[in-house]
């Protein structure tokens, strides 16, 4: 044990100095990040004491795992983990598989100039503020909106459809919203390495007859699935982030049951009532959730795919 420490310290002086001019440039960098994501961890401590604004940490009462008990033992848990869980899902299946086809689209389309202007009207609503998206959204989703006037338009519908005060509708809304507002720059990663595909083997499966199909599932594919495979990696981490702006934008009292979430209970209580002991001990647990998620999906991920975040 002793003798792989001192192996493993020997390796890391050896890869510091030969990248030493690197690690100069990223002096910096560094110390912006402990000073802005490192020293304000201390905060955590308030998950585990009855804060009071303007105390001392050290001065508040000690309860221990009190917050999280309440959380979880709290009765609207169940609904919020089912909201959050379901919506995170949505996104992590439908949602993260809609960039990859629409990548894999705009590489097929033979004119490169309309290939640009695809890509780049594609990226236009991810500098779109939410609250701007969310009026688009009522407006094309209202009683009087432009959804339900062609829809009756074309004789499909008798009368006008609630979208926006039925339940049942929330979930697809929001899959949809946040395909629209993010396909287009979630696709950027997979157009980049989709550039990396060696032509030599697209050239090899063209001489053996290979369609475009073909080509799509036996060379491209492959060539981008580690990123596929990292990027999804990534996402298990945050299967506990179901949203939050979109929710306070697009939810309301008639659909509170299906939009009401993790991180909408912690902007609930821990900032709008002023108890903050109960959003940082929220904020705490999910981000130790997700960190082992991610732990255990990369190692499953190296063992079985041969590819791994870390």
């Amino acid at each position: 044990m002793v003798l792989e420490i001192k192996k493993n310290i020997k390796y890391i002086v050896r890869r510091f100095n030969k990248q030493r001019q690197l690690w100069l440039l990223c002096i910096p960098i560094i110390i912006w990040v402990v000073i802005f994501a490192y020293v304000p961890m201390y905060g955590l401590l308030i998950a585990f004491v009855d804060y009071i604004p303007g105390m001392s940490i050290f001065d508040c009462n000690f309860v221990g795992l009190k917050h999280f008990k309440d959380f979880v033992f709290n009765p609207s848990f169940l609904q919020l983990l089912r909201n959050t869980l379901a919506m995170s899902l949505l996104s992590l299946t439908v949602g993260f598989v809609a960039p990859i086809i629409f990548a894999l689209s705009i590489n097929e389309l033979p004119h490169k100039h309309f290939k640009k202007i695809i890509q780049t009207t594609s990226y236009l609503p991810h500098f779109i503020s939410w609250v701007v998206a969310g009026s688009m959204i009522f407006m094309m989703l209202s009683n009087e909106g432009i959804v339900n006037d062609i829809l009756m338009r074309l004789n499909l519908i008798a009368k006008p459809i609630p979208f926006l005060t039925k339940g049942k509708y929330y979930w697809v809304i929001y899959t949809l919203a946040n395909i629209w507002k993010g396909i287009g720059w979630s696709a950027i990663i997979y157009l980049s390495a989709i550039s990396g595909v060696d032509m030599e083997l697209c050239e090899a499966g063209a001489t053996d007859g290979m369609g475009r199909w073909g080509m799509i599932r036996h060379v491209i594919i492959p060539t981008i699935l580690p990123t596929i495979v990292i990027l999804w990696i990534l996402g298990i981490g945050g299967i506990l982030n179901a949203g939050f702006e979109q929710h306070l934008i697009l939810g309301n009292a008639s659909t509170q049951n299906y939009w009401d979430v993790i991180d909408t209970y912690s902007y609930r209580y821990g900032i709008q009532l002023g108890y903050y002991s109960i959003g940082t001990s929220v904020g705490l647990m999910k981000s130790v959730i997700g960190f082992a998620l991610v732990y255990i999906t990369n190692r499953f991920c190296r063992k079985h795919l041969g590819t791994s975040a870390f």
